[in-house]
């Protein structure tokens, strides 16, 4: 495995990559990495459902990491991810990435992933998924949204930000590995670990809510806009960026005076 200062430094280089990327491209991975994410969140609910109260959660917790660890491998956009973009940006001396790329990078990938969470979610809803374990699945599946629209702006905020942490740390670690059997656990462990604690992801929160919100969950488009995503994106953000993306380049770049 690398070093942290050799992912920072060899990260330079993909973080160029993505934030000079054309924005037609941008979109489409998003599209893909968030229905990753999806398909990542419907298995863990089909999972905890089928086996049902707390041995459920720690199963589902267990294959949601399916989603991120196909982001990581297939090598799409995911917007919690590259909040680790301002690593780069902080520099050693010098900026290898541009704020306005970024920005543009955070933009398109947001809007792809929140595509992606969507189509899955239709078809989870026109295949008629939820009615799976005679109709357990579309309870899960309503109970989550209603839950997650009818949670504290604040409690969200939090949430998102160790989130967030986890999932940085994991592609961070991700990164450091050259073995796909590396990425794999590297993916798991964090991931695993922040869906048992119920820490809230935006890009999945994009797939969760929706489906909920088809089925006929309590709630409306403005709460999950307004009391969920809003605050999970904005902790999210501060979790990926300054935390992590903040702490790396604090710790494992070259200082200048």
């Amino acid at each position: 495995m690398k070093s942290s200062p050799e992912i920072l430094s060899s990260y330079a280089v993909t973080a160029k990559a993505k934030t000079t990327m054309p924005v037609w491209k941008l979109l489409l991975s998003g599209v893909f990495a968030g229905f990753f994410i999806a398909l990542g969140g419907l298995g863990s609910q089909v999972a905890a459902t089928a086996v049902g109260g707390t041995a459920g959660k720690l199963i589902g917790a267990c294959v949601f990491p399916v989603g991120l660890f196909l982001v990581v491998t297939v090598g799409v956009e995911l917007f919690t991810g590259n909040c680790l973009l301002v690593a780069p940006w902080f520099g050693n001396g010098e900026r290898p990435v541009k704020g306005v790329g970024i920005l543009k990078n955070w933009l398109f990938v947001y809007l792809g992933n929140f595509i992606g969470g969507l189509l899955l979610a239709l078809a989870v809803v026109y295949s008629n998924m939820d009615k799976m374990f005679d109709g357990a699945l579309g309870s899960t599946m309503m109970g989550a949204a209603a839950s997650k629209m009818a949670i504290d702006p604040v409690e969200a905020v939090i949430k998102a930000i160790l989130c967030n942490v986890l999932v940085c740390l994991a592609v961070w670690v991700a990164m450091g590995s050259s073995s796909l059997g590396g990425k794999a656990i590297a993916v798991f462990a964090p991931v695993m670990l922040f869906v048992l604690c119920g820490f809230e992801h935006s890009v999945a929160n994009m797939y969760f809510i929706p489906t909920g919100l088809f089925l006929g969950a309590e709630g409306s488009v403005g709460s999950f806009l307004i009391n969920n995503l809003l605050p999970v994106t904005i902790g999210n953000i501060f979790g990926g960026a300054v935390i992590v993306g903040g702490g790396v380049w604090a710790m494992y770049a070259k200082h200048g005076k």
